[in-house]
């Protein structure tokens, strides 16, 4: 039994999520990191394991049926968009997302059964998709997939989502505004000067869930002794 606290997902098949070589979001991501943790030995001091693959069905736990079907029409040929023109098709998209949503979906069975404290899966995070579209070069939320998988798999009443992307998550934001289960906190760069544009600091939830989400934009260039500061 392994006596390791933390698990890493790295594997070829989370690699093949991406738009290719020359867009930002490619197969080098996985790779850099990989190359980076490896050159540093932390892979000795983590237990490495392989991604694992969902099925429609989870991805339904967020997303709407219509949209993933969208999904699973468009990753045969990988032609034209999955939202007003930021996120376009590829080919095997579906089956990549099914492995990202898998893995974090068996990160969580690994954390709620104890196995490990802390997981960690490098291509991931993907907040911008909304319930029915991509937005943001992300084709699906596995942050909505997995806050939904502790909701619906383990009943749990209360999770808190903690996000310090330099982009507001407002594909996750959005999706829980008015749900008060959901404990939002969100350090991004101003939506003024970054994409999606969303984060206001009076966006703090509606409803039964107002107060129950923080959103802190940050000025542009921000450095680590700010980004610190602002945490209340």
């Amino acid at each position: 039994m392994s006596t390791n606290t933390c698990c890493v997902y790295l594997s070829d098949k989370l690699a093949a999520y991406g738009f290719g070589n020359e867009h930002p979001f490619g197969p080098q991501r996985h790779h850099v990191f990989a190359q980076a943790f490896h050159d540093q030995a932390l892979d000795q001091k983590v237990d490495i394991l392989e991604a694992v693959r969902t099925d429609q069905r989870s991805l339904e736990c967020f997303h709407n049926h219509e949209y993933i079907q969208k999904v699973i029409e468009q990753s045969k040929f990988g032609v034209g968009f999955l939202d007003d023109g930021d996120t376009p098709a590829f080919i095997g998209m579906y089956e990549a997302v099914c492995y990202i949503a898998g893995s974090v979906i068996d990160a969580i069975d690994q954390l709620m059964k104890a196995h490990y404290k802390t997981a960690f899966i490098p291509i991931a995070g993907l907040h911008h998709a909304r319930r029915n579209t991509a937005a943001g070069f992300c084709v699906i939320n596995d942050c909505g997939i997995a806050i939904e998988t502790l909701f619906q798999r383990y009943g749990l009443q209360r999770v808190a989502y903690v996000d310090i992307d330099a982009h507001h998550g407002d594909g996750v934001f959005y999706s829980f505004e008015d749900d008060p289960r959901l404990i939002f906190a969100d350090m991004h760069e101003d939506g003024r000067f970054l994409y999606p544009g969303t984060g206001a600091i009076d966006e703090t939830g509606s409803g039964d869930a107002a107060g129950t989400k923080l959103n802190i934009p940050m000025p542009p260039e921000s450095d680590d002794e700010l980004f610190f500061k602002m945490w209340p």
